[in-house]
């Protein structure tokens, strides 16, 4: 099952408006997360902006298709556009740089058998 992790940047005056936007997430947003088969999806921020984001799938190129083609997300999208440093010629949810996993506990236990 694959994991990814990402990182994008919060502009630093908006931090405060995007953790509020996250408190409650519009339920037709939660659903088509739910539906595009992420799991375990969680974001993490720094007090400077810097967001790390989490989550497991069993097909993240399906989950991704499956995302930007539902009209909630694209909605959602456009209107959290505006709380990240720009990335050029991607929506973030779209271009969000993913990072390599180096270490998973669990495969590593798995391996000494």
């Amino acid at each position: 099952m694959p994991r990814v992790c990402f990182q994008l940047q919060v502009k630093p005056a908006r931090i405060d408006e995007y953790v509020e936007r996250h408190r409650a997430v519009w339920p037709t947003m939660l659903r088509a997360i739910e539906a595009s088969g992420r799991r375990n999806y969680s974001l993490f921020l720094r007090p400077d902006g810097l967001l790390i984001g989490y989550y497991e799938t069993d097909d993240d190129a399906a989950s991704a298709k499956a995302l930007a083609d539902n009209p909630y997300t694209a909605e959602w999208e456009a209107q959290a556009a505006g709380f990240f440093e720009a990335l050029p010629g991607a929506r973030p949810d779209q271009g969000a740089p993913q990072l390599t996993e180096v270490f998973h506990l669990e495969d590593q236990l798995a391996a000494l058998g």
